[in-house]
């Protein structure tokens, strides 16, 4: 089932039948009267990023969520008609988790504003997100649907804060005018999936620092 069917289905409470014993389960009787328990999808879509971070999407299946979860298949079933379904609720969660802007440090230079936003970052949680990006990025080239979820829950927020801090530099004049700081607001989340996919090299606070200053900073006009 691809991630188009799993987008557009995302709001809905259709279900379709699939094949051998999960069939069964779907189609068992409910309780009349009986609502459905939706007590549980919070764990159960954390559990399913924690599989995605390990194994990546290609490896991950139903059971092993559930396992995670220590919640029935057949309770996953009933409500995510397959892993598609889940990664998509589950990479949508990120976006109730967004920073607020107006909450950004302003400490009067471009360098102290990244080294507070810096100090204050979550990497074991940011760690994660990327593992998560990189367990999807399999995918990607042949579900563009997908990307654009990622790409506007995963990425976008961040280069949205970047951005903040940037424009804020140039109206204070540490950056000049006409330069692009849209680009320059992809650098750092650009270095940091590039060295965790294709380096495998985790997050850390001195990687995170040698970006800002050998890379961003000049790439600003900035002195470090």
């Amino acid at each position: 089932m691809s991630f188009k069917q799993a987008i557009s289905d995302l709001h809905r409470d259709i279900h379709r039948a699939v094949d051998g014993e999960v069939a069964a389960m779907l189609h068992a009787p409910a309780s009349p009267g009986r609502p459905r328990d939706h007590s549980r999808d919070a764990a159960i879509l954390e559990a399913a990023l924690d599989v995605l971070a390990e194994h990546g999407y290609e490896a991950m299946t139903i059971e092993m969520v559930a396992a995670r979860a220590k919640a029935g298949k057949a309770t996953l079933y009933r409500r995510w008609p397959s892993k598609a379904h889940v990664i998509v609720d589950a990479v949508g969660t990120f976006a109730e988790l967004a920073e607020d802007p107006s909450q950004l440090p302003d400490t009067g230079t471009l360098r102290g504003d990244l080294l507070a936003l810096l100090g204050a970052a979550d990497l074991e949680g940011d760690d994660r997100k990327c593992r998560i990006l990189a367990g999807l990025c399999v995918v990607f080239p042949r579900e563009p649907e997908l990307a654009a979820v990622v790409r506007e829950r995963l990425l976008e927020p961040q280069q949205a804060l970047l951005l903040v801090l940037l424009e804020r530099a140039q109206a204070r004049g540490e950056i000049a005018p006409g330069r692009d700081l849209g680009l320059l607001a992809l650098t750092l989340p650009a270095m940091v999936v590039y060295g965790l996919v294709f380096l495998n090299q985790p997050l850390s606070r001195d990687s995170t620092l040698a970006l800002i200053d050998e890379i961003l900073l000049p790439a600003a006009g900035v002195r470090a």
